[in-house]
């Protein structure tokens, strides 16, 4: 293959826009925020999960708090209609009396066991709704540091697509000043080379691989003709001659 040696240096420039491009896109995909966000994303994950559990669980115990309570309040209730009975004079039957008394006794006794579980329970809620309030603001907390690391990533990236972007339209300029056939090869050596697909001949050493050329393979590039397209024997990229090519 031919092509002017203007057109081969001109491939030392988009292949320094390319490398370049390569360059930030490397940069934005491993921005130090994405990690911290994750990390950030991962513990949020946990906490929410936890304060749903602490939610369920100062639920349960206000369901269990009213119904001990109700369960007190019929007692109490009863035991208030026994004595009233009792008060009024009404049973004159000994045998009665003994059993609404025996019956009042044990509906205290009853009423205090309850009274005993409904602090239980108020104890056993009020833990939960400590424990909720603590990791609410421990969700909030991880979701402010949160929103802060998105916020700086997207700076960041917003930053990195502006440069991307203009270096884009260089590299559509550049790479529509090179003859197609050239281009074509290049692309193609580019994605074969690891992103690198023309290389300077610098000094007798090929800077894609960092060989230096024998020199057999320096007589063969010296005796090539100005517009052939030399290939480095080593790496196969396309290998430009320049005045510091040390031929």
């Amino acid at each position: 293959m031919n092509a002017a040696p203007a057109d081969q240096i001109r491939l030392l420039d988009l292949q320094a826009l390319d490398l370049k491009l390569a360059q930030l896109e490397h940069k934005r995909r491993n921005l130090p925020e994405h990690a911290e966000i994750e990390t950030l994303s991962a513990d949020l994950a946990q906490l929410r999960d936890l304060l749903v559990a602490a939610q369920t669980e100062e639920s349960d115990t206000a369901r269990e708090q009213t119904k001990a309570e109700q369960d007190v309040d019929q007692v109490r209730q009863r035991a208030a209609r026994d004595q009233k009975r009792l008060d009024s004079g009404a049973i004159t039957s000994p045998k009665d009396l003994e059993n609404l008394q025996r019956e009042i006794a044990s509906l205290a006794k009853r009423q205090g066991d309850l009274e005993d579980v409904v602090l239980e329970v108020m104890e056993r809620r009020e833990s939960a709704q400590e424990r909720v309030t603590e990791l609410t603001g421990r969700v909030e907390s991880v979701q402010a540091k949160a929103d802060d690391a998105t916020a700086r990533r997207d700076t960041a990236a917003g930053g990195i697509d502006a440069e991307l972007a203009t270096l884009t339209k260089e590299r559509q300029i550049v790479a529509g000043s090179v003859p197609a056939d050239l281009l074509k090869l290049y692309e193609k050596l580019r994605g074969q080379q690891g992103g690198v697909g023309a290389a300077r001949l610098y000094q007798r050493r090929c800077e894609g691989c960092r060989l230096e050329l024998n020199i057999t393979e320096i007589n063969e590039v010296r005796a090539a003709a100005p517009d052939a397209v030399v290939r480095c024997e080593n790496c196969r990229r396309i290998l430009v001659r320049t005045p510091e090519s040390g031929l």
